[in-house]
Formats: C-alpha cells, structure tokens, sequence
C-alpha cells in the first residue's frame, strides 16, 4: 500500500514537471538547431526573444501579431535615421534592435505553440523588408540634397539585391535543416506543392488564404528559380529514395552545407545592422549602401556557385547509386 501511494506521488511529480516542460518551454527547445544559429543571436537575440516570447504566450499574444509590431518598431528605425543627429540615431539603433528582438521572439513562440504558416513566414520576410524600406527612403530623404538622384538609384539598387540576399539565406538555412531535423524542423516548401493547395482554394471562400498563397508561392519560386542543381537534385532524391532520405545522403550533405551556414548568417541581420549603425553613426550612411552592393553579393555570389556546385556533384552520386542500400 505504501509502495502503491510512493508510485503514484511519483507520477504526479512527474506528470507536473511535464507540464512544466510545455508550458514553459526552455531556450533551447525555441532554437532552429545550432549548426544555423549565429553568435549574436545565441548570446543576445535569441535570450531577449526568449523572454518575450514567453510574456507573449502567457498573454495569448500570435506570432503573427508580434511580427506586425516589429513593423511599427523598424519603421520608427529608419524615420530617426533621416537626422543627422547623435542622440536620434541612437535612438533609431535601438529601436531596430527592439525590433528584430521580436522578430527572434515570433519564431520562438511559433515553435513554442507550433503555430507555423505560410502567412507567418510570408508577413515575417515582408516585416523586414519594411524595415529596411523605410531606412533606405530616410537616408535617401537625409542625402538628397547634397547627392540628388544619384543617391535614390543606388538605394534601389542596393534594395533589390538586399531582397535576393536575405531570401536565398533563408533558401539555404531551410534546406540544411531539412536534411538535419527533417520536414518537422525545416520550413521549406515549393511551388508544386503551392499550387496544388492555390488550385484548392476557391476565391469566394477563401479569398485571404488564397492571397497569401499566392505571393508566397512568388516568393519560393525565386528562391527555386536561383537553385537549378539543388532542384534537380532534390527531384532525383525524392524520386529514387521517396519520403526516406538515406542516413549517408544526409551526413554527406551536412557536411557540405555547414560551412555556407555563417555565410548564410552574414546575408541576414546581425552584419549589415552593425554597417548600418557605424555608418549612421559616423554621418555617412551612403556606406551600407556600398557594402550591401559589394561586401554582401561577392558572398551571395560565392554561396550560390559552392552550393549549387555540391548539389550537381550529389545529382551524379545518386544517379550512380551511391546511396542505395
């Protein structure tokens, strides 16, 4: 009788701790994998989102709506980068750090509550590209009149492989952690399969659904459009191997793209925010428009050619059946 009521004082033990574990989820758990993880993020972003994220799911707050208040947040950035001034610089510096602390926390409480969709993944490339809009026009608006339109034209430019840079950096992360965690841990899709749910959707029912499905399917058929030899790849993989991906394919693959994952990194954030910052800092922010059009596309240029490279050289080994059992 005794052992019986040691058993099951035992098992409510155990079964509050569980609960523990669910409804407050350690850092750990919100993390992507370590292999994608930078730095900053590990030891300053990801802790402060962390923290966020668990005030938000406690106040029932969605991913969705924490990622629409990092817009107001990096909005507000880029208004005070249009004065030349110390004080407000400052000040739009820590208002884009605010801003991509909740852009940490949405995806931490999305993998918290397990709240993913493609609208979240849409509306959270579209946030950052806002942001950084609203940069570009205050430093256009701050320069013009000593640049003139020379200064609009090498924002645009630079603004336009700001978006090619950031979304193949997501392509490559989300690949690698396909092949590490599996389809679970990957938020990887493609356009056959978009279609195929865009068909599904009617607009008088699905007006919403059917939108958002149709601009994200935009948005991967770019990322496809720049990865012919990983496509070809991945269409030979599933037709030779199905669902199941050998354990060897898996390990050779990491192996290969682990090194491009600080690469990866580079095109996201954390660098170009700290060449924004100097650059307003020191009045000169024409600069971070220099870097992004040479600094960051030497290494999207570089990421692209040894990425596409490995998947052609793994198209040939699974056409030699390499990875049949």
């Amino acid at each position: 009788m005794v052992a019986e009521k040691s058993f099951v004082l035992q098992k409510r033990v155990l079964l509050k701790k569980i609960m523990e574990n669910q409804s407050h989820p350690t850092l750990e758990s919100t993390l992507k994998s370590a292999d994608t993880e930078e730095v900053i993020d590990i030891y300053f972003y990801r802790p402060i989102g962390y923290r966020w994220a668990l005030l938000f799911q406690k106040l029932g707050v969605t991913p969705n709506a924490v990622t629409i208040a990092s817009i107001f947040l990096g909005v507000g950035a880029g208004v005070c980068f249009y004065f030349d001034n110390i004080w407000i610089s400052l000040l739009g510096i820590f208002l884009l750090m605010w801003a991509n602390s909740y852009d940490s926390a949405d995806g931490q409480l999305a993998r918290m509550t397990q709240k993913f969709s493609p609208l979240g993944r849409l509306l959270d490339g579209f946030a950052g590209d806002l942001w950084f809009a609203s940069i570009y026009i205050a430093i256009c608006l701050r320069l013009a009149p000593v640049w003139g339109w020379p200064i609009w034209v090498l924002a645009i430019i630079a603004g336009l492989f700001h978006s090619r840079q950031a979304s193949m950096a997501d392509y490559y992360r989300n690949i690698h952690l396909l092949f590490l965690k599996g389809k679970s841990g990957s938020e990887l899709d493609n356009t056959k399969e978009l279609t195929e749910k865009y068909d599904s959707l009617t607009w008088g029912g699905d007006f919403f659904s059917k939108i958002v499905t149709f601009f994200y399917r935009s948005y991967t058929r770019g990322q496809e459009n720049w990865s012919p030899n990983f496509q070809q790849m991945f269409g030979l993989l599933k037709e030779k191997y199905g669902d199941i991906t050998p354990e060897k394919f898996r390990i050779e693959f990491r192996e290969k793209s682990l090194p491009l994952m600080k690469w990866t990194n580079v095109l996201s954030f954390n660098t170009r925010a700290i060449v924004l910052f100097l650059s307003v800092l020191v009045s000169q922010p024409w600069v971070y428009f220099v870097f992004e059009l040479t600094v960051l596309n030497i290494i999207l240029i570089y990421m692209i050619r040894k990425h596409e490279g490995f998947c052609r050289d793994f198209s040939q080994k699974i056409e030699r059946g390499e990875y049949d059992k």
